[in-house]
């Protein structure tokens, strides 16, 4: 039976009322995606209860080797609005956005204004020539011409920056949620400097002490909290280190007297094994990205949190 023309009217009235309020107060048109946790982390606290972000590489996954799945690109396809850290950190998304629709934008924090890179360094033991004046550990010597670290988010001066862009992006492409979002990002920024000076606090009674780590994705933590790395196993994570590389680390970590070694959830924990064989280091877990934590917008304080026990745990004197 065919509605009658009153009842036509009213239906055609609800759905231009839906499409209005979609325009002006949803993201039913403008989904928002996330690359990685810590990142999908910072969009979920400045998006509230407006709505949630999307989240790619999920689980214990890495972004570095990430490959990926046909809900992945669908996921892709339908957003408005992706964020990222980099072409470096996420390699994925190189590919992924010549595809992408002209109205979808990808954002790319890294670029953000006011997160401070630094220059990504070379080679597994670090060069003890070149000293770092600010607070006084080792760096290395070598670098790559113009290339970036793109662990910024480890500085969480650099995740403040990140939510104050997140919060701009998203306001411009739905401004009546603008207030929201930039109340949000005030209380996360606030939030990120508590947690910060509880860091700091924690991480106190082991700055300076020497420690290796898997590989070099670090930095900005260790500058900005002091801490002491004197190299890493590897370069590229995603490539076995050699032998000879393992035997330079082990008579590295011997001179040095570094007291742990630190592996990630996603590696092997055989290399751990083999680099500190015949030496006094110990062995713990560092997880740069939150492999082995649940998503949400809480998964950032967790993340810190875990670096700085980890840290602690390993670098005290044994109990």
């Amino acid at each position: 039976m065919r509605p009658t023309t009153k009842l036509r009217v009213r239906m055609a009235c609800m759905a231009v009322a839906t499409f209005y309020c979609c325009i002006s107060y949803g993201f039913a048109q403008d989904k928002v995606v996330a690359t990685i946790k810590p990142v999908h982390a910072l969009v979920a606290e400045v998006m509230g209860d407006t709505g949630a972000p999307e989240l790619l590489v999920d689980g214990a996954s890495s972004p570095h080797s990430y490959i990926m799945k046909p809900s992945d690109a669908a996921k892709l396809a339908s957003a408005g609005i992706i964020f990222r850290v980099s072409p470096t950190i996420e390699p994925f998304t190189v590919k992924a956005a010549r595809t992408l629709a002209k109205s979808t934008e990808m954002v790319t924090l890294q670029s953000a204004p006011g997160v401070a890179t630094l220059p990504q360094r070379l080679g597994g033991p670090f060069d003890a020539h070149d000293h770092d004046h600010e607070h006084g550990h080792d760096t290395e010597s070598h670098t790559a011409a113009g290339a970036i670290d793109g662990h910024v988010w480890l500085n969480p001066d650099n995740a403040k920056a990140m939510l104050d862009e997140i919060a701009r992006r998203l306001a411009a492409r739905a401004p009546a949620f603008a207030a929201t979002y930039a109340t949000n990002a005030a209380a996360a920024k606030a939030r990120i400097d508590a947690l910060t000076a509880d860091l700091s606090n924690q991480i106190a009674p082991v700055v300076g002490k020497p420690y290796v780590v898997f590989h070099d994705a670090y930095q900005y933590f260790e500058k900005r909290f002091g801490l002491n790395v004197v190299g890493s196993i590897t370069i590229d994570p995603e490539i076995p280190p050699s032998g000879k590389r393992l035997s330079g680390l082990r008579q590295r970590i011997a001179s040095l007297g570094a007291l742990c070694v630190f592996g990630e959830p996603n590696f092997d924990a055989k290399v751990i094994a083999v680099v500190t064989e015949g030496t006094k280091a110990r062995s713990g877990i560092l997880d740069p990205e939150g492999a082995a934590l649940t998503a949400g917008p809480d998964l950032y304080d967790k993340l810190m949190r875990s670096l700085a026990s980890g840290l602690v745990k390993c670098l005290s004197p044994p109990a």
